[in-house]
């Protein structure tokens, strides 16, 4: 099982590959960009559990980077960790004021390296409660970014996804697959707000199959139908060529010995300031768990309050 997922941002090769190499050793799923615009790419697609940032990139500083990492709302969470050849204490506090987590210099002792990824990782899981799958933020933190758009004054739409079909799924191919199920729905959100959302977009996962998206893009139902159409698409890599072609699993059943359970797809429901005034959290939510329930898309799904998982 992997410990996390780190970025390394160092357009050294020697460094970079050591790097590479000794934490996927450890444990680590790593990922090496040589260039400040690579990394944020990178980033967009599949968000990292931490950020090991050289401040000297060939096209863009580190501290270029780290603001654009900190200003985008569904980035800034992410841990970031200064490496650089720079020992002047202006440099360190530069880097600290945009956000920065931490800061070692070069040459650097790779277990002191090893123990501040380490600590990195596990303060952010504490403080702001991501989910270990999804890499994505959970209840309490999800419940303040909302309660701070409630006092914005900014249009913005609450929309609520859900995967039906997920617990058949789990039941049939394990939990293993079912966490690549759930890694799969994050990198997807990720995609269709880059392409689709602005940069103050916020993607959350409450719990197991649920998952938000509060989007201040004027076309919500277009980022909507979006994402329920390229999940339901390739959401069916993740079964046998069997249960693709024949469109439906068997699952284990207590009184028919096996049952037929469609495969899975994406049922979402949403609200706007545009057409609601919300007077607290609760309200939102059920209301959006409400119009998935009755929604457009005619999915099934049980009844749920996205706040019991808070």
């Amino acid at each position: 099982m992997s410990k996390g997922r780190i970025l390394v941002v160092e357009d050294d090769f020697d460094i970079s590959n050591m790097l590479r190499i000794y934490f996927s050793g450890q444990g680590y799923e790593v990922q090496v960009a040589p260039r400040g615009g690579e990394a944020l790419s990178l980033t967009r697609k599949q968000l990292p559990n931490l950020i090991v940032l050289d401040i000297m990139l060939p096209d863009m500083s580190g501290y270029d980077v780290c603001r654009e990492l900190r200003t985008t709302t569904r980035t800034s969470h992410i841990p970031i960790i200064f490496l650089t050849q720079k020992d002047e204490r202006s440099d360190k506090i530069q880097g600290l004021e945009l956000g920065a987590d931490d800061y070692i210099v070069k040459p650097f002792d790779i277990e002191e390296l090893k123990l501040r990824v380490q600590n990195a990782i596990a303060a952010a899981n504490r403080q702001t409660q991501i989910d270990s799958k999804s890499n994505l933020p959970t209840g309490r933190l999800i419940e303040d970014h909302l309660r701070s758009l409630m006092h914005s004054g900014k249009d913005w739409t609450y929309v609520d996804f859900k995967i039906n079909q997920f617990d058949a799924f789990t039941d049939v191919y394990g939990f293993v697959a079912g966490d690549e199920v759930i890694r799969f729905m994050a990198v997807l959100m990720g995609e269709v707000i880059d392409e689709m959302g602005t940069p103050d977009d916020y993607a959350g996962h409450p719990g197991r199959d649920n998952f938000v998206v509060i989007t201040h893009t004027s076309d919500t139902e277009r980022l909507k139908d979006r994402l329920i159409e390229l999940f339901n698409e390739k959401v069916k890599q993740h079964y046998s060529f069997i249960d693709r072609e024949r469109g439906y699993i068997l699952v284990p059943d207590s009184i028919y010995g096996e049952r037929q359970v469609p495969l899975m797809s994406l049922s979402a429901g949403s609200v706007s300031t545009k057409t609601h005034q919300f007077s607290d959290i609760r309200e939102i939510t059920e209301l959006a768990a409400e119009n998935r329930r009755r929604g457009v898309n005619g999915q099934d799904s049980s009844a749920a309050n996205l706040l019991t998982s808070w």
